[in-house]
């Protein structure tokens, strides 16, 4: 009994005396990040070994969205996993007198297409530069403008390629792999809200 009144008054004692340590405020950082700049779009060099891809892959689309038959498009877009609100909206892009699709792809003039990547980082060893190159998967804008003579204006970032009504060109994104028996790819149409 006397052993227990005496850890019971040790550890009252240590209970009193310890300093409260005050668990912190938050765990998230109280600064905000510092956003990265938008990386800039140039055009696929023509010696890549992705450009051949990229300008096949872009045909298929292209002659799929100017059939205007969701049979056609929807598979190149996700198929099954291309949700119904998605449809709609390419459905919409395909007809809409404001949409860049609609004068890009339907116009009665020359169709220009652009096949853009993103600016590999100036630090990048010609090793590194190689290894991408030489890579199972790569990503690439496509965009189409009719008229003019080709050279643009094309989108200078990722996110000029939003397809909003106004833009001189369309833009697709296109997700490339040559894992497996058989190269496959899926096209993005993505587009500001409104």
């Amino acid at each position: 009994m006397r052993f227990l009144l005496i850890s019971s008054a040790l550890v009252a004692i240590l209970a009193s005396s310890a300093p409260a340590i005050a668990a912190p405020a938050s765990l998230l950082p109280t600064e905000p990040e510092v956003a990265a700049p938008a990386s800039r779009l140039v055009p696929l060099a023509a010696d890549s070994a992705w450009t051949p891809r990229f300008a096949a892959a872009a045909d298929e689309l292209v002659a799929a969205l100017r059939s205007r038959d969701e049979a056609a498009w929807a598979p190149l877009l996700g198929g099954q996993w291309l949700s119904a609100p998605d449809r709609a909206r390419v459905k919409s892009l395909l007809v809409d007198r404001q949409s860049p699709f609609l004068h890009a792809l339907f116009s009665k003039g020359f169709t220009h297409r652009a096949i853009l990547g993103w600016t590999a980082p100036a630090s990048l060893s010609a090793d590194e530069r190689a290894a991408i190159e030489a890579g199972k998967e790569a990503e690439a804008l496509v965009c189409w403008s009719a008229g003019g003579d080709g050279a643009g204006p094309w989108p200078a970032t990722a996110i000029e390629a939003d397809n909003r009504p106004g833009r001189t060109y369309a833009c697709a994104r296109i997700a490339y792999s040559i894992r497996g028996d058989t190269p496959i790819w899926r096209a993005f149409i993505e587009q500001a809200p409104v």
